[in-house]
């Protein structure tokens, strides 16, 4: 099975702080053994908001807000998609990773495939 791992922005990274050395190679081993061990499928951050855009639609119309936006907490910062063979799996990787980044939300959905559409 396939999930989606969400982690939220923390204050820090909203302005662009970025992580120390030592914290990026931890990240970047955890990342590489859980791809060796194939569970770990593909990945990106994303950087802060001010480099964004929100759109908005209501009604047919289409609105578009440029960042910076208020409450990162709120905000996306990246995401994963692991092969797992259940949910507490995937809540597993998802936990180690949060403490890792050091993020305050991680959000674990299951990746619609074709085989659930049937």
């Amino acid at each position: 099975m396939r999930y989606m791992v969400m982690h939220y922005q923390t204050q820090d990274m909203e302005d662009g702080v970025k992580p120390s050395p030592e914290q990026q190679a931890e990240i970047g081993a955890y990342m590489q053994e859980a791809a060796q061990a194939g569970v770990f499928l593909t990945g990106e951050g994303v950087h802060g908001s001010s480099q964004g855009a929100r759109v908005e639609v209501a009604d047919g119309d289409v609105r578009v807000i440029d960042g910076p936006f208020a409450e990162a907490k709120e905000l996306i910062a990246g995401f994963a998609i692991l092969e797992v063979d259940s949910l507490a799996e995937a809540i597993e990787h998802a936990r180690k990773f949060a403490l890792l980044v050091g993020t305050h939300r991680v959000d674990v959905r299951r990746v619609i495939e074709y085989a659930d559409l049937a």
